[in-house]
């Protein structure tokens, strides 16, 4: 949703790499800068470190984005916040968590948000591929996803990492990976607004019954 108006740009993958890179390096630096983890601790640091490997070595190299960029002070601001929560979540299981009582793995927040981790990590996932798999065999130009959740919604990809942070957050039960989910949906919730209005701004007959996150509801 960029233009020329905002300034220097560099090409989108590796702008994504760039971006992305500092959320493994700063938790990882304050996680193996303290104490031991608890096992709980490492649990957390293992999903987190999933996710962005994943964002960092294998999303932007499967992108189809014939050339397109982004601007530089979206990579910036991408790095700040990558780093911050880096920070505050690294520092946490580093130095201040308490310890987890000795059943919390079979306790109904660690089990509940592990089940919303995995489900929302397989959304997201899956519909990335939906959505790359529209320019395969060198396809160019924007098109209709019509396959999985995007039947109800115009972003389930950003729905599916909503819900991983919520289930993230759940199964650790504590303010800094809580506070990790609320910015994270702060972020991703006004992305997928704007994407379902570029959609409905761009295809006359896109379906009007799709929503923009939340399907049927939002």
């Amino acid at each position: 949703h960029a233009s020329n108006k905002w300034g220097a740009a560099i090409p989108n993958k590796w702008a994504w790499f760039f971006m992305e890179l500092p959320a493994l390096l700063s938790m990882s630096w304050f996680i193996f800068g303290g104490s031991p983890l608890s096992p709980i601790g490492w649990v957390v640091y293992l999903l987190y470190m999933i996710h962005y490997f994943r964002r960092t070595f294998i999303y932007p190299f499967q992108l189809h984005d014939n050339g397109k960029k982004m601007p530089l002070i979206i990579v910036l601001m991408g790095i700040l916040f990558n780093i911050t929560n880096g920070f505050f979540v690294g520092y946490w299981f580093a130095h201040l968590a308490p310890d987890y009582p000795s059943d919390w793995f079979t306790s109904f927040p660690f089990i509940g948000g592990a089940i919303m981790f995995i489900t929302g990590f397989y959304i997201n996932v899956s519909s990335d591929r939906i959505v790359l798999s529209l320019r395969s065999g060198g396809r160019k130009g924007y098109f209709i996803p019509q396959k999985g959740l995007y039947r109800y919604v115009s972003a389930p990809n950003l729905l599916g990492e909503i819900i991983e942070w919520l289930g993230w957050a759940m199964l650790s039960w504590c303010l800094p990976t809580f506070s990790f989910a609320l910015w994270s949906m702060a972020n991703l919730i006004p992305r997928a607004f704007n994407h379902h209005h570029w959609y409905k701004q761009h295809f006359p007959d896109y379906p009007k019954n799709r929503k923009a996150i939340i399907p049927g509801l939002l």
